[in-house]
This record gives C-alpha cells, structure tokens and sequence, in this order.
C-alpha cells in the first residue's frame, strides 16, 4: 500500500470524526429551537407530507425554494416533527459537502496545468486543507447544525463542478463521459431548487468558459480554435441541456408566475431605486464583505460566535496567499481562474443585499465558502514550495536542523497544518458546545422558549376541548400572528392561537374573536412568556390574563422553564370585552386637536373607584386605561406621559408612550370620529413609602416634544387622581 493511499485513508478518517463531533453531536437539542429564517421550511415539509406539492413555496418566508422543504419532509416523515428533524438534512449536507472538497481539491490540482503530469501530492494537500478547514470552520458549524436551505448551495455547486472537471479531459466517444456531464449538469439545474444566491451560478459557468478563450487567443490558430470548438460544444451543449431540463419546472414556475421569481430580491435588492447613493452603498457593503476575510467578523447571533472574522490569523495570511498566486497563474491554471471566478461571483449576492445596517453577512456568502478554503490550501502548497525553493537555493539546505530530503520537509509541513486544523477544531468545539451552547443570547436567537412551549403542549394530556392562547410580546416586529418553527413542533390535539397584537385593546379583540368563533372549548391555557427571556413588552400576558380572570376562573397554574401555564374554566364568552367595566368621564380637548375622552384606573383584576382620591397597594403595578379622539386632519403625532409625585411634588416615576390605535397607526392616521384606548402599567417602586400622591398626565407632539395645553386651562398637566399608597410591611 502507497503513502499517498494511507494519507488518503487517514485524511478520509479524520473528516468523518470531525463532522461526527461537529455536525451531529447533540443535534437534537443543539440548537436548541427553530430561529425565523429556518421555520417555514418546517411548515411547508408538513403541508408536503399532507399532498400538497409545489416547486417553489412563495407564501411564508418571502419565498422558499424546494429542495431543503422536501428534505425536512423526508426526515419529518421518518423521526416526526422534531428537532432532530429538522436540522439533520443540513448537517447531512454539509458533512456531504466537506467530502466533495476534498475530492474536488484534488482534482483540480492533482496534474500539472502544462504538462498534464500527476501532482497527486498538491492535490491531496489542496483537498486536504480545503475540506479540514470547510470540516472545522466555526460559522460552517453554526451553519450545518441550523436548518437552513443555503446549506445546499455549496454541497450541490462543488460536486457539479467536480463532476464537470472529472469528465472534461476523457476523450473517445461521448458516450465514455456523457453520463460524468449529465449529472454535472443535473446538479447544476438543483443549484436554483436551494437557495437564492444560486441564481448567479450560471454567470460563474459562463464566465469560466470564456476565460479559456483568452489564452487561446493568442496561442492558436484560426483553425485550431475551430477544432477546439467542434471537440467541446457537444460537451457544452449537454451539460447545459441537462441542467436546463432539471432547472425546466422551476423555470416554467416563474414565467407563469414572475413576481414570485423577486418576491425575496425585491426585499433585499440594495440598488433599489430610492436608497441614496447606489454606488456607494455597494461599495461599503463590498468593503464589509472583504473584511470578513480575516479582519471583521459577521455580528449575527445565529451565523457566528461572538462576532469572529470567517477566518482566524493563519487562514487569512494563506489565502491571500493564495489569492495573489491565482492571479499570478490565472493564464496558465484553470484551477486558479477557477477559484477566483467562484470567489468573486459567490460573494457577489452579499455585496448586493441591503444589510440595513447590521454589517456583513456570512449566511449569503455561504456559495462562496469551499473556494475561500481551497484558495487557503493551495496558498499553503505555494507557500511550501518557495520555501523549498529558497532552502534548495541557499545555504540553509548544509543547516543541521532542516531536513536533508523534501519527503522529510514535506512532512514536517504537513504535520504543521494536521496541527493548525486539529486546534481550529478543538477552539470550535470549546465555542459552540462550551461557551454557546446553554448561552440566553443563543437560546433567544434560536427562539429556545418556543421549542419548549412545543415540546410541553405536545406532552400534555390535553382534550380537544382545551385551547391554547400565546401571546406574542406586545408592539413585537412579529405582526402576522405566527411562528413557524411552533408550528413544525406543535403536534398537539388542541388548537394553539398564537396572538400578535400592538395594544392591549387590538389583544382583547383578538381573544374574543377566537373564543367567540371557536366555542368548543372547556378551558383556556395562556403561556405566560419569562419575561427576561422575551424581548418587547411582555405585558402581552399579563393583560391576557386578566382579560380572562374576567370572563373565566383561574383553576391551576403551572411553572416551566420559560414560561407559566395558567388554565381558566367556566369562561362566559357574552360578558364585555374590555380591561376595564366602566369609563371616568373626563373630557380634555387640547389646542391642538386631539381630545381625552376618559379614564379609568385599577390593580390586577380590580378597578379602582371612579373618585379623585383612591387608595393603593404597592405591590401590584397601577393600569391606566385612557380613551382618545383625534381631530378630523389632525397632521401630528402624539405621545403621552403618566407621571407620578409625590405630596411634595417631587417626580416619583414617569411612562412615556406614543398614542397609536390596533392598526398600528399614530394620531395623524386615525379615522375621522375613531375613538382609541390605549391601557399602560405603572410599576411602584419596591422603595417607595406610603404616603399621597398625585398622577398626572401630560400630552405632547412625538417629533417636537412640544407639549399641548388644555383648553380654557392652558396648562399641560392634568391630575387624573390623587392617590393614597399604602406601603406592604
């Protein structure tokens, strides 16, 4: 058996315990929920499994293409709606595409660019390096392990170009490689079935192609150039046949329906008209993009650790490396034009993305990742054989601590970067299962609190004729009422009505619309969200609780990691609807035309009396409910603020809030005759003495602070009540 062979074996090895550890490792609970740019993935692999199939999912998701739905499906099918199901088609793909590199690593530099000679050493350093470092890369990881469909995208462009370089040198009849073409071409038509950024794949090809007509420009006649043509356009043709017939449904899809074809682009398109300066926001994305080789890392939570740049010290100074002798060699080497065109166009649908201001992004850089790794192995090999060179050529090659032999100096290099790629993994483990894993920052970003809330509904005993409300926190980016990673996860029997609301009143409404549509119920269980787990304004909850501590009776409440359960019977679906039983008149028209119709204050379910003067708790926070009517033109916005004093006048606490109606909408957007309610917590200090106070109320424009005055009083404060606290013991 040859060294090379064992090398092989060994290196074959080594990748194989590698994406054990790193891609599949505690896949079921790492990562430990379903983030928002995987989940509806998971929803459209359910509807599959249900009949119902298509070739591009436009719906949820601003467009989702088909190969990781059906791949979810598949595993779905087999290991139910599950973590563990939903992130092992990615890990697959991945670990899928570290092998590839390293095949196509070595086809690509394994024969000498003039000679055609075997240089089977520089190829298996080549693949060797390009897919150790895809195997232990830290965003690679971060990557493989979510269910995200651009893990396709370099699994199926790696292996269609390794496929197209394996086939093109065989000569004969076509039949000795029409099938090696026909399957490069089969996997370049799935490139568009993966993800967005594969739609630029076929300027690489393209572009590819046309570089080998400048050297033949200059080198071959006419009529050689002829022949050339005649030898390779069948070959061309039938690998672009193929991949157009594969590509065919997906293309027909789109021409029947083009808006789907920009639903996604339209988004993220950074040279939309009215962006400012197109110019020059491609160029600082460009720049961004740049730095994350090796200088500045991507700051998503989700895509990488702790904001670290794509590659660590070493990498960066290989790869360029690489980069400068790829443009040295660019006339001479295909492999070289090779990866720098993938490089160049790979990168591109990140420069061109608006990041809104949140910097790089390595997720839509991900098409460009094995060519950034083979450029780092063949920076290596360039690396290896100057220094060679220079020691060969100087008086190092008499020094007694050099090897005499370039088979002894060879190896000493290559022990240094098995080494180099050993401790890039161990620092890749020690981060995501060490020092991420279990981490809040990466519980939230990968929504762990709704994995959970899945996991505890699908476990419970609970008949149909339960039902299951989840708020949303209140004045949350998510307005569509869904999550789709629940979704996938939730297989329970009762209904789970998850609600997205922007007022407490537009969450009152939403409530009675389902308990009034759906009235086969016996009880009503809210998820009563941590609230130092979820972001936003976590009184979603609370006033849906006392929503229905009015129409229900609390029977039990259960604590979970993340959340509370709190089970209501004996609802009465015809009692009103609203936080408060009765209205304080009191009418305010302001100068500048927006009125206050009334009051009402109150703690917990209690409403306190209609008087000026009421007496408090301090344990529980104050709600203050106040009803609004804007002006019929009215062009301002509004805000307004609660605040409390004590008896000498000194501010106790103050809660400002911007006036906005169930729509969302500020004032200047209301409805002519709309009336508004708008319904806040003032939470007591826990220090605060017993003793009297004044809460008072203070309009104001959102944009200028400048506050409105009451008519005939001309003042900007109002008192709505006087208050007696008494202080717990």
């Amino acid at each position: 058996m040859s060294y090379w062979v064992i090398a092989t074996s060994a290196i074959v090895l080594f990748l194989l315990l590698t994406v054990q550890v790193l891609r599949f490792y505690r896949l079921s609970e790492l990562p430990p929920g379903i983030q928002s740019d995987e989940g509806p993935d998971g929803v459209y692999a359910l509807q599959v499994l249900d009949g119902v199939h298509s070739v591009f999912f436009p719906e949820k998701g601003s467009g989702r293409e088909a190969i990781g739905v059906y791949a979810i499906a598949l595993a779905t099918y087999f290991l139910g709606s599950t973590l563990l199901a939903f992130h092992v088609p990615t890990a697959l793909a991945s670990s899928g595409t570290v092998f590839v590199v390293f095949w196509l690593g070595q086809l690509l530099f394994g024969r000498d660019e003039e000679t055609g000679q075997p240089l089977p050493w520089r190829g298996l350093l080549v693949g060797s390096v390009g897919a150790g470092l895809m195997a232990v890369s830290i965003g690679q990881t971060f990557l493989a392990r979510a269910g995200l469909r651009a893990n396709y995208l370099p699994l199926f462009l790696s292996l269609s170009l390794a496929l197209l370089w394996w086939a093109w040198p065989l000569k004969g009849h076509p039949g000795a490689f029409w099938w090696r073409l026909s399957l490069a071409g089969a996997c370049a038509g799935l490139l568009q079935y993966t993800y967005l950024a594969a739609r630029i794949t076929p300027v690489l090809y393209i572009l590819f192609g046309l570089s080998f007509l400048l050297p033949f420009r200059a080198t071959l006649r006419t009529s050689d150039r002829s022949v050339l043509v005649k030898r390779y356009l069948p070959r061309v043709g039938m690998f672009a046949g193929m991949a157009g017939l594969v590509a065919a449904p997906l293309l027909i899809y789109f021409a029947q329906i083009p808006e789907d074809f920009s639903i996604r682009s339209r988004q993220l398109w950074l040279l939309t008209e009215g962006q400012g300066n197109p110019i020059g926001a491609f160029l600082r994305n460009a720049w961004e993009h740049i730095l994350v080789l090796g200088f500045r890392g991507d700051q998503h939570l989700r895509y990488n650790f702790a904001g670290q740049p794509m590659l660590n010290p070493w990498q960066t100074i290989f790869f360029w490396i690489g980069v400068v002798m790829a443009v040295y060699h660019w006339q001479r080497s295909p492999a070289s034009r090779l990866l720098l065109l993938w490089l160049g166009v790979l990168i591109l649908p990140a420069m061109l993305a608006d990041t809104r201001g949140e910097g790089p992004n390595s997720l839509r850089m991900i098409g460009a990742a094995p060519a950034i790794c083979l450029l780092i192995g063949s920076g290596m090999w360039e690396t290896y054989r100057f220094l060679w060179a220079r020691r060969s050529a100087s008086k190092l090659r008499e020094s007694p601590v050099l090897p005499s032999s370039e088979a002894s100096f060879a190896a000493i290099g290559a022990a240094l970067v098995v080494v180099l790629i050993l401790v890039q993994g161990v620092v890749t483990y020690r981060s995501f299962f060490l020092e991420w894993a279990g981490n809040p920052a990466f519980d939230r970003a990968y929504h762990a609190e709704w994995a959970e809330a899945a996991t505890v509904l699908n476990e419970r005993q609970s008949e149909e004729e339960a039902v299951y409300l989840i708020p949303y926190p209140l004045h949350s980016e998510h307005f569509s009422g869904e999550h789709f990673g629940f979704e996938y996860l939730y297989q329970g029997a009762a209904p789970a009505y998850i609600l997205a609301a922007t007022t407490p009143h537009h969450l009152a409404k939403k409530v009675e619309t389902i308990l009034s549509t759906d009235t086969n119920f016996s009880s009503v269980t809210i998820l009563d969200w941590n609230n130092e787990l979820v972001g936003g304004d976590a009184r979603a909850e609370e006033h849906t609780v006392a929503l229905l501590e009015k129409i229900g009776r609390l029977s039990n409440s259960q604590k979970y990691g993340s959340f509370e359960l709190h089970t209501f019977t004996d609802i009465t679906v015809d009692r009103p609807w609203s936080y408060y039983e009765r209205l304080h008149p009191l009418t305010i028209h302001y100068d500048k035309g927006i009125s206050l119709l009334g009051f009402a204050l109150g703690q917990g379910r209690a409403q306190l009396p209609s008087q000026r003067s009421v007496y408090v708790g301090s344990v529980q926070p104050i709600w203050v409910a106040l009803q609004w009517q804007a002006a019929p033109g009215l062009d301002i916005d509004f805000s307004a603020s609660l605040r409390l004093y004590d008896s000498q006048g000194g501010p106790v606490l103050q809660k400002d809030f911007v006036l906005k109606d169930a729509s969302p909408s500020p004032t200047s957007q209301w409805k002519e005759d709309e009336t508004v309610d708008t319904l806040n917590y003032l939470d007591l200090p826990t220090d605060l003495l017993s003793g009297d106070f004044e809460l008072r109320l203070v309009v104001y424009d959102f944009k200028t602070f400048q506050p409105t005055v009451e008519l005939g009083v001309w003042e900007p404060e109002t008192v709505l009540a006087s208050l007696r606290l008494e202080a717990a013991d």
